[in-house]
């Protein structure tokens, strides 16, 4: 769950969680080759010189294309080296913060009950069916029969239940579940294989929010019960994905290894080894020397590069998550909307957009992308006005001088690292704050900078999130209770008639109606200026020429599954041609 939305992304200001909103008709992911890359930067340089009209009719445009068909025949074999942006705190999905590196860990090595497929659609993978009631209450899931965890344990029902009550012992990961089942009664088990969850609230689309992120992965329930007894055994991973733990060193490398047993066909890959770089740049140089096979980035500047080299495929995607600056309500500054409207106005977004983003990932101002059907149009967010911030900063000062040095307002900026480009993106937005705002900078790993920010230890923060295909998963972060002592509605930001607006979203199986009520909350999140949006996250998946079929992966219907959103990757088919 927090692959979209927990943070910490080291590529740009941002951090990452679970997270990450495509369009229901949006292509997933697209590849291209490095000259083909290199000339869609230059059309992106070239754009900033053409007039107004152009740029904006430009923006609306997804940066996606069709991904070539692999006619190679692939072979079985080979290590793939791959570089991660952070480490994760642990790789256990029901206690575990997965951010974008974990999440890409977790699900070598985790199978989830559902996955996303092509059309954007909710698709069963170890389930092997499912239904509802008429008000969409209860959901009864029934598995596919003879799936076996790494360790031998039988995939069951009592599994799945296992599973399920240790997310709702964990203090971080039961935010992101228990307020949609009642105390007791929340999961019944009819037989070995079926199971059913009871909500307190319908939810006519389920399956594809939840049981598809982190909260739908299922561990071995003998090694949860171990880890309860020895939380270090976090690190030591048991699921029933295409890929088994071998070894893990902390802020260094984690090596899995290929399930020969893998009940949806035997991975090509011999092993993969994910290699820890928070460093963007390094990273991206690791890849071109060769000493790395791939990696995922959402620095542009890397990005560039890596378009400019020999040898290097990418696939982009950008109609998943937003980068932003995110502001913490919960305390001063920023409880009080003069101060946080005063930091939207200071804010240089086009030197953003200019100087980090190079001027190709799209300008974004919601949670939506243009292409998403819930797009708002009339949406206005104001930055590049400091004339506008200067009288909201003096009057704020006035009433709260404890808050305020010398007739600015005191705040932290955090993000994590180390990273240069975390380093330029504090600059950048320093440059424009300091007129009106006294700032100090915190820089911290990962893993301490979501715990963090979960606690409420924040006054603005570079994050990633709002990216998910069904936009019900995104709800966890914007309820009212998900506010506590920790927290995963981050901002810390009540709004009861928004609250509103999301139960009504989850009423309807069709888009259509739901157009309207998105479009107001994401109305009522402009109002309230929580996040001050930076861009649509340009998503890079990288790969020596040599690896093959990063988006090949289909569930046992044949259907093909949705790849690269938030940068997931599914190395399942995925084979490298030894030179």
């Amino acid at each position: 769950m927090f692959a979209t939305a927990c943070g910490g992304s080291d590529d740009d200001s941002s951090s990452s969680s679970d997270s990450s909103s495509a369009s229901e008709a949006a292509e997933s992911s697209s590849e291209s080759s490095a000259s083909e890359a290199a000339e869609e930067a230059e059309e992106a340089e070239e754009a900033e010189e053409a007039p107004a009209e152009e740029e904006a009719e430009e923006a609306e445009e997804a940066i996606v294309a069709e991904e070539a068909e692999v006619t190679i025949e692939p072979v079985s074999g080979g290590t793939l080296r791959w570089g991660i942006e952070a480490e994760s705190d642990g790789l256990n999905p029901t206690a575990s913060a997965l951010s974008a590196s974990g999440r890409t860990m977790s699900y070598a090595i985790f199978d989830t009950i559902a996955k996303i497929d092509e059309d954007g659609d909710g698709i069963e993978w170890l389930a092997e069916s499912w239904e509802t009631n008429s008000d969409c209450t209860v959901w009864t899931i029934t598995l596919r029969s003879g799936i076996q965890f790494h360790d031998g344990t039988p995939l069951n029902a009592e599994a799945v239940a296992f599973n399920f009550n240790a997310q709702l012992a964990d203090p971080l990961v039961s935010l992101a579940v228990k307020y949609l089942f009642p105390t007791e009664g929340a999961l019944d088990i009819i037989d070995d294989l079926t199971y059913r969850y009871n909500l307190l609230e319908p939810d006519c689309r389920y399956p594809s929010s939840l049981l598809t992120s982190q909260v739908g992965m299922v561990a071995s329930p003998t090694w949860l019960q171990a880890a309860i007894e020895d939380p270090t055994l976090d690190q030591q991973p048991i699921g029933s994905g295409p890929f088994m733990i071998e070894t893990r060193i902390l802020d260094s490398q984690t090596t899995v290894v290929r399930n020969d047993n893998y009940w949806n066909g035997t991975p090509y890959l011999d092993a993969i080894e994910f290699v820890v770089i928070t460093d963007s740049d390094i990273r991206g140089s690791l890849l071109q020397e060769g000493e790395i096979d791939g990696l995922v980035t959402t620095n542009v500047p890397t990005i560039v590069d890596l378009a400019e080299a020999e040898g290097i495929n990418q696939f982009f995607e950008d109609t998943g998550d937003e980068s932003f600056t995110m502001l913490q309500t919960g305390k001063a500054p920023f409880n009080d909307i003069r101060a946080r409207e005063a930091l939207f106005l200071a804010t240089p977004n086009e030197n953003y957009q200019s100087l980090i983003n190079l001027g190709i990932p799209r300008t974004a101002n919601q949670i939506f992308t243009p292409d998403e059907p819930y797009y708002n149009p009339d949406i206005v967010m104001v930055t590049d006005s400091p004339e506008l911030a200067a009288p909201l900063v003096e009057e704020y000062c006035a009433d709260v001088p404890s808050s305020c040095t010398n007739g600015k307002i005191n705040i932290e900026y955090q993000y994590s690292g180390p990273s240069v480009a975390g380093e330029r993106t504090a600059e950048v937005l320093i440059e424009g704050w300091k007129e009106f705002f006294n700032v100090t900078i915190d820089m911290k790993p990962q893993g301490s900078h979501i715990q963090e920010v979960a606690i409420g230890l924040f006054d603005a923060v570079g994050w990633r999130q709002f990216g998910y295909v069904n936009p019900t998963t995104d709800h966890t972060w914007l309820r009212c209770d998900t506010i506590g002592g920790l927290s995963l509605n981050w901002p810390r930001f009540c709004d009861e008639e928004r609250d509103a607006l999301l139960a009504a979203a989850k009423l309807e199986t069709e888009v259509e109606p739901q157009i309207e009520i998105y479009q107001e909350v994401s109305q009522r999140i402009n109002d309230s200026f929580l996040y001050i949006f930076h861009s649509h996250s340009l998503w890079d998946v990288a790969v020596r020429d040599n690896v093959y079929n990063i988006c090949g992966v289909t569930a046992p219907n044949g259907k093909a599954l949705d790849c690269l959103i938030n940068g997931d990757v599914w190395f399942n088919t995925t084979f490298i041609i030894e030179d």
